[in-house]
């Protein structure tokens, strides 16, 4: 039996191949046989669909409520030196008057 390799992102041992690629139905990422994936990097986006990078700095797009609090993030605040993370809010970052918090990426625009 042809053995094949891991899944590189969820290490799942259910891969498939589907011609050239290879696939994991657990996490549904697929790669070509013999490729290194660079999980290291997030490949988040902006709403505009534009890459961010960590320490890039965004524009918020649309007026957001603090969850627990009366404070608003109003639209076109710039927020500076963003980080990317994993998970359901993708950004962490400090607001200027709010202080830290953790934003979704289709709320915000490269500045």
């Amino acid at each position: 039996m042809n053995s094949l390799p891991c899944c590189p992102l969820c290490q799942a041992d259910y891969t498939y191949q589907d011609g050239l690629m290879l696939i994991c139905p657990s996490c549904g990422h697929e790669w070509q046989a013999g490729e290194q994936p660079d999980s290291d990097q997030l490949s988040i986006k902006d709403a505009n669909g534009n890459p961010l990078m960590d320490g890039d700095s965004v524009t918020v797009i649309k007026d957001l409520k603090v969850k627990g609090s009366s404070l608003v993030v109003k639209v076109g605040t710039k927020v500076k030196n963003i980080r990317l993370v994993e998970g359901d809010h993708d950004i962490d970052c400090k607001i200027d008057g709010i202080g830290p918090m953790k934003l979704k990426s289709e709320f915000v625009k490269k500045a």
